[in-house]
């Protein structure tokens, strides 16, 4: 999504120009004015595949990266042993009372009625009566492009867009989010840095770039650029930000590059979208054979393919081309309801409800997003009706504002759901869809339930959410410990 500009960039300045450091805004990058120096250090001379070694460099300059450990004998293992807590294991639709639930490294040890003796060493937190629920999942995130504004995607230096990344994967993290799938971008240096402890993030499932056809939705190469040179990338495609492919090879082609990355799912880009000027949502954008080959690769590598999808052409032929997941979907059909649950698709779709779930768009964008707005209530009806397997994600772009309502698109699943059930969507359920991806998962192990022997991420909630979903859209407040992976992120009960 974004390219070498070909004058000099704009000078840092806050994205949100409305906050200060009284309000706690610390974590936009114009609050820190020697990451000026550090990211034009960071890119001179960047290449998108070589930035985790610029990264790690920056990093530890700032005293981000982890500490050494000592030499010796390996250290035994880390527990934290929560006590007085109400379970919500992320498929039940009540609480269990009373729960001790044991962590050991970052694995969910054992999970007790009563009160255990606590284990050697053990941190014990006495969890108040507040409710322990399963880190929450969103299933349509862009890590890199979720906080800036597209004019500063298109022109900033790459090393400032990646700081800035880094920074919003913590506030993604801290909003309770402990695992995003990423929908398109080039996110595998920042999941790289999460994962070896040089960042602090969500846990990443990601697509890299995503696969468009020419004048399809993500193609915003300016026209200056066209015609297109056979097998020569633009400079929007050499950042990642996405991949143009148009033909069954050169799909093939894409897609592999992208698995070959480290993907561990793919996205094609079935039809038109809002955003983009230049692909309506009634246009489909690849051919069924073309789509068809996308599929072919990623079962070649056991793993599947989500198709960005609106129209019910767009989403009939992707399923014919054997897709796995259609993301969106709201235009959809009963007929193509109907098919999908028969089939068992699964929906990836977005509670978009009005302009404030997208920011103010105009001209086409906005008629775009408009016939949107009007059909989610009919695509969750029919999802409903037809016992779809439905996810849930946010698909906030460009904006900081913006990726501050992660969990308030969250709450609008209150409209159609009981809280336990958009719970358990958000938690469960998606986890079930990031499992399709098979040998290339990333993160091997049980994620959205609080069961013994899943993975340690949970949030400690006060209030309870399955009566009031609300409480999520204020996790400043609300969230008072976060864990991921074993390890505490936020912690307000130490004292």
């Amino acid at each position: 999504m974004f390219f070498r500009p070909q004058s000099p960039p704009p000078a840092f300045s806050c994205t949100d120009p409305t906050a200060t450091e009284a309000a706690g805004h610390t974590g936009c990058l114009c609050h820190r004015p020697e990451l000026q120096a550090l990211a034009a250090r960071l890119d001179a001379g960047l290449s998108r595949r070589g930035f985790v070694a610029g990264m790690a460099a920056t990093l530890a300059a700032l005293g981000l990266a982890r500490p050494a450990r000592a030499q010796g004998a390996p250290a035994g293992p880390q527990r934290v042993l929560f006590t007085n807590v109400r379970l919500f294991d992320g498929t039940s639709a009540s609480l269990r009372d009373g729960v001790s639930l044991l962590v050991e490294d970052n694995l969910i040890k054992s999970i007790a009625a009563a009160t255990p003796t606590p284990p050697e060493g053990a941190r014990v937190i006495d969890g108040g009566g507040r409710v322990l629920m399963p880190g929450l999942i969103d299933m349509h995130w862009h890590s890199i492009f979720a906080a800036l504004p597209l004019p500063v995607m298109m022109t900033a230096e790459p090393g400032y867009i990646f700081l800035s990344a880094a920074a919003e994967a913590e506030r993604t993290l801290m909003r309770g989010f402990t695992t995003i799938r990423d929908l398109g971008g080039p996110s595998f240096p920042l999941k790289q840095a999460i994962d070896e402890g040089l960042a602090t993030g969500p846990r990443i499932y990601p697509c890299g770039a995503m696969i468009t056809a020419t004048a399809g939705h993500g193609d915003l190469r300016p026209l200056g650029e066209l015609p297109r040179a056979a097998g020569v990338p633009g400079h929007t495609e050499q950042s990642g930000a996405l991949a143009i492919a148009d033909g069954e090879a050169e799909v093939m082609l894409r897609a592999r590059e992208q698995l070959m990355q480290g993907a561990s799912q793919l996205k094609m880009v079935g039809g038109g979208g809002v955003s983009s000027p230049r692909s309506p949502l009634d246009a489909s954008t690849f051919t069924q054979g073309e789509m068809a080959a996308a599929v072919r690769v990623a079962g070649d590598w056991n793993t599947y393919v989500a198709s960005h999808a609106y129209a019910p052409q767009t989403i009939r032929r992707s399923l014919d081309a054997g897709v796995t997941c259609i993301e969106h979907g709201h235009l959809m059909d009963e007929e193509i309801a109907a098919r999908m649950a028969e089939k068992g698709i699964w929906l990836s779709t977005q509670p978009f409800l009005s302009a404030e779930d997208t920011g103010p768009l105009t001209g086409p964008s906005r008629d775009r997003a408009l016939a949107i707005f009007a059909a989610t209530d009919s695509l969750y009806a029919l999802a409903k009706k037809h016992g779809i397997k439905t996810a849930f994600g946010s698909d906030m772009l460009f904006s900081p504002a913006l990726a501050r309502r992660q969990g308030v698109m969250l709450t609008h699943l209150a409209r159609w759901y009981s809280g336990a059930e958009a719970l358990k969507m958000a938690t469960a359920t998606n986890a079930e869809l990031l499992a399709l991806s098979g040998p290339r998962n990333p993160y091997p192990g049980k994620l959205g339930v609080l069961e013994e022997g899943a993975l340690a991420d949970m949030i400690l909630v006060d209030g309870n959410p399955l009566e009031d979903l609300s409480l999520i859209a204020d996790p400043e407040a609300k969230f008072r410990l976060i864990m991921k992976d074993g390890k505490i992120h936020k912690d307000t009960l130490a004292g």
